[in-house]
């Protein structure tokens, strides 16, 4: 029977790992609230875009099935990087590596500031989920170079977290120099964005935190 491993105002993901065949979690977006159906429609929407843009990217979760208001995609086995505070050097050169195979196919994730969108599996390296922000650009204009360049800053908040020992001279000057779109949303668009998820949806940034599979 699938197990139930997250509901909120959007809907509610399962996991599906009673049948015979891998695992699956499925985002199912019809029983989200009526007043926010569209938003989260339009969330498993770009989920589904980005992951199909993705296919075969290894540490990234293959998308299964979508459409309906659900996006299914394949289970990564892992604990979530707050659970699991790497501190291995091979982890940040692996997860550079992985976001910078994203960004090759012009796919920002936009959301790896989170900690639970991380996780690291069984064998001490990275895989990222939930891409639900995520944007898949046209081409790699100025929009994009931004976009990435913020994923590879929040990466290296992790890295200064748990190994800033292990810092390069170049990434230091990265977490020194944020974007303009990181300033602007550091001045304006954080503020509103806590109260309207944390005060009227209640969300917290470590939601999921106790979920080996988010």
């Amino acid at each position: 029977m699938p197990r139930l491993l997250k509901q909120d105002l959007f809907g509610h993901v399962l996991l599906d790992d009673a049948g015979p065949g891998a695992p699956r979690v499925v985002r199912d977006t019809t029983s989200s609230r009526w007043w926010l159906a569209w938003l989260a429609r339009w969330l498993a929407r770009r989920e589904a875009r980005a992951l199909r843009h993705a296919a075969g990217v290894p540490a990234v979760p293959a998308l299964l099935e979508a459409g309906n208001g659900r996006v299914v995609r394949e289970w990564i086995a892992g604990a979530p990087m707050q659970l699991a505070q790497p501190r291995d050097p091979r982890y940040y050169r692996e997860a550079l590596r992985l976001v910078r195979r994203l960004h090759a196919r012009r796919i920002a994730h936009n959301d790896l500031a989170k900690e639970p969108n991380w996780l690291v599996t069984p064998d001490g390296l990275p895989a990222l989920v939930d891409f639900q922000l995520a944007s898949v650009a046209r081409r790699r204009g100025r929009w994009f170079r931004m976009l990435a360049r913020d994923d590879i800053r929040h990466l290296l908040k992790h890295k200064r977290t748990y190994l800033p020992g292990r810092l390069t001279p170049r990434q230091r000057r990265i977490l020194a120099t944020p974007s303009v779109l990181a300033r602007a949303w550091r001045a304006t668009g954080k503020r509103v964005y806590v109260f309207v998820t944390r005060r009227l949806l209640g969300w917290r940034d470590r939601e999921g935190a106790g979920d080996r599979h988010l």
